[in-house]
């Protein structure tokens, strides 16, 4: 049995979400070829590795006599503790801060068959290899040191995780307002199109009467030329004078109609109404502060369900 005071809980947890935090960071940064700082917090801590620590330590405690139920208890705890931490993040952030939907046999990108499966090795070899020696460290620190340490960081980490749920927050409404924006810039492309469409109908319209028009401004002014022809040089300079005029009247009528078709009032208004949005898109990326950015640099491999498209809109204004 464990028999450890509050003070040295909140060590253990401390000690393996700084853990934790390295294997994440080192894990990541050789998949991304660059150094991430990895995590939910700007402290260099990851809460579910300390959380999940202190949880396989006390689920093991019945079974520490037998490794396969060691081992099953780790998988069943571990994989429990990550499926709600994803699904609530995800809830509260809109995003997931990890997500396996990549992997053979996962759920809904919580969780995954091989992470279970290593979550039950690493509870044995928690268990019984890294966590007797880290027990006898943190036993042997006095405990007025240790009190007093674990206090301090505890207003740093209530300080920092305070914050980061905010800037959290902060994202996930972003990500809302860009997939509204989003949804509305489609809408007026679609009404545009559409109005768009509508004026060349009308403009073939007025083509056809137009023609129309001018062919009969040119027989009737051939018939005058038939029916005065003691006249006809000056006739025909007037007909085609008045048919000219006539051609230039019909032009610019049907300018006129195809001016008022594609830029009347509606148009105006939605091209106005799409302007607007793309500057309140901009202005979103500007409102994301360094904290903000950072903690998507933190997890490049961030992913939502509902708001992807938001998400990698966001992450292309802020390279700008």
């Amino acid at each position: 049995m464990y028999s450890y005071t509050w003070y040295q809980w909140l060590t253990f947890f401390y000690l393996y979400c700084f853990a934790g935090w390295i294997f994440e960071s080192a894990y990541v940064s050789i998949l991304k070829k660059r150094l991430v700082n990895r995590g939910f917090l700007r402290l260099p801590l990851l809460p579910l590795y300390g959380t999940g620590a202190v949880m396989m330590l006390w689920v093991s405690l019945p079974f520490e006599d037998n490794l396969f139920l060691v081992y099953l208890s780790g998988v069943v705890a571990a994989t429990i503790l990550e499926y709600v931490t994803g699904w609530t993040m995800e809830r509260l952030f809109k995003m997931k801060y990890w997500d396996y939907s990549d992997q053979r046999f996962n759920f809904r990108g919580y969780i995954c068959l091989s992470s279970s499966i290593a979550w039950g090795f690493l509870t044995i070899l928690l268990t019984e290899v890294l966590h007797p020696p880290v027990a006898r460290l943190v036993q042997g620190i006095p405990a007025a040191a240790d009190i007093a340490g674990v206090l301090i960081l505890s207003v740093f980490f209530a300080e920092d995780t305070v914050q980061s749920v905010r800037d959290a927050l902060d994202l996930g409404r972003a990500l809302e307002a860009m997939t509204s924006m989003k949804a509305e810039l489609d809408d007026i492309q679609v009404q545009l199109a559409l109005l768009r469409a509508d004026a060349s109908d009308r403009v073939s319209e007025y083509r056809e009467d137009a023609a129309q028009r001018l062919a009969v401004a040119r027989e009737d002014a051939a018939q005058k030329l038939v029916g005065a022809r003691e006249d006809a040089a000056q006739k025909l300079a007037d007909a085609r004078e008045d048919a000219a005029t006539r051609v230039e009247q019909l032009k610019t009528e049907a300018m006129q109609k195809l001016g008022q078709a594609m830029y009347g009032d509606r148009m105006s208004a939605l091209m106005a109404r799409s302007q607007e949005i793309r500057e309140k898109r901009l202005a979103i990326a500007s409102l994301m502060n360094r904290r903000r950015k950072n903690l998507l640099l933190r997890n490049p491999s961030a992913s939502s369900r509902r708001f992807g498209s938001a998400l990698e809109d966001i992450k292309e204004l802020l390279k700008k």
